[in-house]
């Protein structure tokens, strides 16, 4: 089977909430605490303002959900709809601001099979297209392994401790070339 990329809709947010959850549960594990993971998912999450700007993916195979991520052209860097403080809807500019990548996720029975590099391309190819020069995201510790393979260098170590135990991030930046 290949897979197939696609705009997510409406429709899919409730697969996508299942499929955030077991991604956080599961492909965490070894790279933080019990207590890291539950707290993980007050600042990891679903933005469903991705899917209504149509800058959100759905990466399938055979008609299973292999994974999702988006990118924006919006100020907020990561978090859910769930995450307090963390929403900055203001536009960038593209001129000056890096667009960001967001809310990337794998199911783990497809994770190292291309999922996230099929959906970081698609991200950064339509900010490209829009005129940004970069992009960021907030990388977990689980991520960041993708991302530095991809192209993304570290900005700012960080944590979020927001969740009740303390959240290691890493914000990555990417220079994008033209298309």
């Amino acid at each position: 089977m290949t897979f197939t990329l696609r705009l997510a809709v409406e429709d899919d947010l409730p697969a996508l909430r299942e499929l955030m959850a077991l991604a956080i549960d599961t492909l965490q594990r070894g790279f933080l605490s019990p207590e890291q993971i539950v707290a993980s998912r007050a600042v990891m999450g679903l933005d469903t303002q991705l899917v209504a700007d149509r800058t959100y993916f759905v990466v399938e195979e055979g008609g299973a959900l292999a994974g999702s991520g988006g990118w924006s052209r919006r100020a907020t860097l990561y978090g859910g709809d769930h995450s307090a403080g963390l929403r900055e809807p203001r536009l960038l500019d593209p001129a000056h601001e890096a667009a960001r990548v967001r809310a990337m996720y794998t199911h783990p029975d497809f994770a190292r099979r291309g999922v996230g590099r099929m959906i970081l391309d698609e991200c950064e190819r339509a900010a490209a297209a829009e005129g940004f020069s970069a992009v960021e995201l907030m990388g977990t510790m689980s991520g960041q392994p993708l991302y530095a393979a991809c192209g993304y260098r570290p900005v700012e170590a960080i944590t979020d401790d927001r969740g009740g135990a303390p959240v290691p991030l890493v914000r990555m930046r990417k220079e994008l070339g033209r298309p």
